[in-house]
Formats: C-alpha cells, structure tokens, sequence
C-alpha cells in the first residue's frame, strides 16, 4: 500500500513551498499597481492682474474684491502672476490667507516694482529653491534691459516638492514679456529657452505667462515650442471657449489672441484647459482673462 501519509505531508510541504513563493510575488504586483494609481491632479492659472492703480473705474479699490472672489472660486495650487505691485501681492496674499504664499522681486529690484510673483498653495507645494533672472545679455544684474524693451523684465522659477504626490518635485517659471519691442520678447524667449533646458531633466516642468504674443502667430510661441515645450491649451483632453486674453474692459472677443499661455515640457499631461471669465457686477478683476490648465505631471 502507498504511504498515504508520506504523499500528504510531501503535498502540504509543496504547496507550502509554493505558497511562500507567491507570497511575495503578490505582494510586488500590488505595489505595481499602487505605482500606476493616477497622479494627482495640478491646477495651474497664468494671471496678468492688472497692476494696482486709484484710477477709476477700474481701481484696485474697485477690482480687488472680485480678484478675491475669483481665487477664492478656483483655488489654483499654482498661480503666476504678472504686473503685480508688492503692496497689491500683499492684499491678495491676505484674501488668500492662510493656504497661500508668494515668491517674487520687482523687475528693478525694488519693492514698489512689478513682479511676476508666483502663489502657491502651502497646503499642497512646498519651495525647494527659486530665483529670479533679468531678460537681458546680463541677467544676473538687476534692472538690467539691453535688447531695447520698454522696461526691463524678468522671469521667476521656482522648484516645488508636491505634498500630495509623494513628494514629487517640478519646476514652474513665470514670466512676462515686453509689449512694445518683439526683439526683446525673441531675445527673451531663446534665453527663457535655455534655462528651462538646463533644469533637472528628470523633473516636469511648466512656463507661464503673459508673452504679449499671439500663440501661433509669432515667433516667440515658435522659439518655445521649438525648444520642447508644448501649448496646454492645444494639447488639453477639454477646453473651454476661446476669448482674447487681453479684453482692456471692452467686451470679449470670441476666438481672438491667446496672448497669456501655460506651456510644458515632456511628459505632462493637460487634462482641462479654460479661459476664465468670471466677473461679478459687470466688473472684472483685470484687463486680461486668467488661463487654467488642470494638469497631471507624468
């Protein structure tokens, strides 16, 4: 007779054997599919605020309480802002508070300057590092302008550590461009250019602005497409409608110039694209239209 119970104790030690080694094997897919869980979601908005003026009707005094309406609505992680004065920061910083902070210096080094400040969400980014560069042939002087723009002007980076994407971090570079000299926005864009190539090539990355050009349409939108970066507005699974970014007050202008953009390098993805335009009372906040892009860095 067969030992029936040599034949079960060699079984059990089988699929004890087999069993130990799946164990672990279980264990690793489970963790494959916790690293393939979707990324989180970045909300993104490039922001000329229009700088802080008494002149009426369109006064800071007048404009700042539906500037706050807006942010508090859209609540981007990410804002680049443009033409903001340092005590206009300091009012937006307050109607944020506590969930938001700013980096930014004035295009002359000083506090009454404008900036390209960026705001973040303190509860979802954390600053690694930032610094600001002047859009000249010396862009470590301060208030240097050398290629004939109207006034000098700057660009801000700032790497970022994500608190909801285990610790993810990304580069953002906010900028706005001369509105009177298209030399000074090519010279600025090639120099944009390169120092978006010389970030960590491992990490995504995002340009904002107000380029005071028209994407498609110029050969600053050229020069940064041309050096990787892709438009959010063209590449986003949805968008809104389409206005000109720059209304001056007047009434919108359905499909006319983009002339405020969020590009991106490699590997993000844009989920949502909109052009904002929000006011309340018949007032809006600027004279331009925010642009949103709800992004997810790959």
């Amino acid at each position: 007779m067969p030992d029936s119970s040599r034949m079960t104790r060699r079984t059990g030690l089988r699929n004890a054997v087999a069993a130990a080694v799946a164990l672990p094997l279980l264990t690793t897919a489970q963790a494959a599919v916790a690293t393939r869980r979707p990324r989180p979601r970045l909300d993104v908005m490039t922001y000329n605020l229009r700088f802080a003026s008494t002149e009426e009707p369109n006064s800071w005094a007048a404009r700042r309480p539906v500037m706050r309406e807006l942010l508090r609505r859209t609540s981007p992680h990410v804002l680049g802002t443009q033409e903001g004065l340092y005590r206009q920061l300091l009012d937006i910083e307050a109607d944020l508070a506590p969930h938001y902070a700013w980096i930014g210096t004035g295009r002359e080094g000083g506090s009454d300057d404008e900036s390209v400040a960026v705001f973040y969400d303190t509860r979802r980014l954390a600053p690694l590092a930032h610094d600001t560069f002047w859009l000249s042939d010396t862009p470590r002087v301060v208030g240097s302008n050398t290629w004939g723009a109207m006034f000098p002007r700057v660009a801000t980076w700032v790497r970022f550590r994500d608190l909801a994407d285990g610790g993810r971090r990304f580069h953002v570079l906010n900028t706005h461009l001369d509105h009177a000299s298209q030399y000074a926005r090519t010279r600025a864009a090639s120099l944009i250019a390169e120092r978006v190539a010389a970030f960590d090539p491992s990490l995504p990355y995002l340009v904002t602005g107000d380029f005071n050009a028209a994407a498609h349409r110029n050969e600053v939108y050229d020069i940064l497409l041309g050096a990787g970066l892709t438009d959010t507005w063209d590449t986003a699974a949805s968008r809104s409608a389409s206005y000109a970014t720059f209304h001056g007050y007047a009434p919108l202008t359905p499909d006319g110039d983009r002339i405020d953009w969020i590009l991106a390098g490699p590997g993000v993805e844009a989920r949502r694209a909109s052009i904002d335009t929000f006011s309340l009372h018949g007032r809006f906040p600027s004279d331009h239209l925010p642009v949103r892009a709800s992004l997810t860095l790959g």
